[in-house]
C-alpha cells in the first residue's frame, strides 16, 4: 500500500469521526432545529463542524505525520464545509431522492427516517471527496 493510500484512509477515518461527533453530539438543539431555515444557526453548526475537522486533521499531522499540502487541506475542508451546509438545508436531499425515483423515501419519517438516511449517505460521499482532495496529488 502506498503512503498516499494510507494517508487517504487516515484522513477519511478522521473526517468521518469528526462528522459523526459534530452532527450527533456537538450540534446544539437550536442548530439542529433551525439550520434548514436560519443561516445563523447553520453558520454556528458548520463553524463547529469545521473546527472539529481541523482539530482531528491537526492531530493526524502531529500523531501520525500525515502532512497534506496547505492548499489541499484548505480545499478539502472548504469542500466539506460547503457541502455540509448545502445538504443540511434539507431540500437538496429531498430533491436527490425525488430525482432518483424515491419520492416516498423522501417523505418517510418512521421507522428508518428516509430523509435522515439519505442525508447521512450524501454527507459520507462528500467526506470521501474531501479526503481525496486533501490527500491527492503531491504532498
Amino acid at each position: 500500500m502506498s503512503s498516499r493510500a494510507a494517508a487517504f484512509g487516515a484522513v477519511l477515518a478522521a473526517l468521518w469521526a469528526a462528522y459523526d461527533v459534530t452532527d450527533h453530539i456537538v450540534q446544539t438543539d437550536h442548530q439542529a432545529a433551525h439550520k434548514a431555515t436560519s443561516w445563523s444557526a447553520m453558520a454556528g453548526h458548520v463553524g463547529g463542524y469545521t473546527a472539529v475537522q481541523v482539530g482531528v486533521l491537526a492531530a493526524l499531522r502531529t500523531l501520525l505525520g500525515v502532512r497534506p499540502s496547505p492548499a489541499r487541506l484548505a480545499a478539502g475542508v472548504a469542500f466539506s464545509a460547503a457541502t455540509h451546509a448545502f445538504l443540511d438545508r434539507r431540500w437538496p436531499v429531498k430533491k436527490v431522492l425525488q430525482a432518483t425515483g424515491s419520492p416516498n423515501f423522501a417523505e418517510m419519517l418512521t421507522p428508518i427516517c428516509g430523509p435522515y438516511q439519505a442525508d447521512q449517505a450524501l454527507h459520507h460521499g462528500a467526506l470521501l471527496v474531501s479526503a481525496l482532495l486533501i490527500t491527492g496529488g503531491r504532498s
